[in-house]
């Protein structure tokens, strides 16, 4: 698992790989000050995608490449 490992274009907030089933996970948290959960989400998604965060997972083999959006805004997560 990275934390902030430098890929693509930037950093993601997460990165894992599980190689023995070429899968890996992308997850992108955003804090949403005026709790749009769903609004965050879907902008945590399109920067996973517009920044590449999912290169150096691609390089490295991984077949399938689950990727998340997670929003928060105190307590309340989507």
């Amino acid at each position: 698992m990275r934390s902030n490992a430098e890929s693509g274009n930037g950093f993601s907030d997460i990165l894992i790989e599980i190689d023995e089933d070429e899968t890996s996970i992308v997850i992108e948290v955003k804090y949403q000050d005026n709790g749009d959960l769903d609004k965050g989400c879907l902008e945590a998604l399109d920067q996973i995608d517009r920044m590449d965060y999912d290169a150096q997972l691609r390089q490295d083999g991984m077949e399938r490449i689950l990727k998340y959006g997670i929003s928060c805004n105190r307590k309340n997560v989507r």
